[in-house]
């Protein structure tokens, strides 16, 4: 992985908490974040005496080095979302500047909890489909804007095995955002990944969300380990 191939783009709390259906109760659990990147996630739960992990290939790169993408990308990206703004639904965030502003402000905190955060072990250079951690180490696994969303980058077999690692791994529920692959269109990875976790006894369930931000994205799945 090259940190210049990277584009950071991190999501908040009140983000995490719309997109998988967060209770109260679910933040009180231990908590897995698959792919969370630059988002204030972490650092937000912890504020709350949460217990939250944290894992991505960008942790193998320094605050300073994570910090110059940030500057470098933002303002492209803040350029590339205005010429395409309308292919976003603006209901939950009202505005490109609201946007930008709920980005940078995430990202900023996540700079700024980084290094404490790997001292302490929350934030673990690691990556699908291959975990190290013993099975039920989490009761609740996450994975943010990564798994179906880039169906034309990773084939079938590493959804189905990144997945049953993340199942492996979680006590209670593994849960996934969004089903849509980049032109919006629904993975075709969907049907065939929920047929081999109902072969291998897992319960699943398409859930509706009150999050929407990518046209027709506002369902997430929730699997029952």
């Amino acid at each position: 992985m090259k940190l210049e191939n990277v584009v950071p783009w991190g999501r908040n709390l009140n983000e995490y908490k719309k997109i998988f259906v967060l209770s109260e109760e679910d933040l009180k659990l231990r908590i897995l974040g698959c792919g969370d990147g630059p988002s204030s996630f972490n650092f937000e739960v912890t504020q709350q005496n949460g217990d939250i992990t944290s894992i991505d290939p960008i942790y193998q790169f320094t605050k300073d080095e994570i910090q110059e993408r940030i500057d470098k990308t933002s303002k492209t990206v803040s350029e590339q979302l205005r010429i395409n703004q309308d292919d976003f639904i603006w209901k939950n965030i009202k505005s490109v500047d609201e946007l930008i502003d709920i980005r940078l402000t995430a990202m900023n905190d996540f700079i700024q909890d980084y290094q404490t955060g790997k001292a302490t072990g929350r934030y673990i250079h690691k990556e699908l489909p291959k975990l190290t951690f013993d099975n039920d180490s989490f009761d609740l696994v996450l994975s943010s804007h990564f798994l179906f969303l880039y169906s034309e980058h990773f084939d079938l077999q590493f959804h189905i095995d990144s997945i049953l690692e993340m199942c492996r791994v979680a006590k209670k529920e593994v849960r996934i955002f969004p089903l849509l692959d980049l032109k919006n269109n629904k993975s075709e990875y969907l049907k065939p990944i929920l047929e081999t976790l109902s072969n291998k006894g897992f319960k699943t369930e398409i859930v509706k969300t009150d999050y929407e931000f990518q046209k027709g994205a506002f369902e997430m799945l929730k699997v029952e380990v």
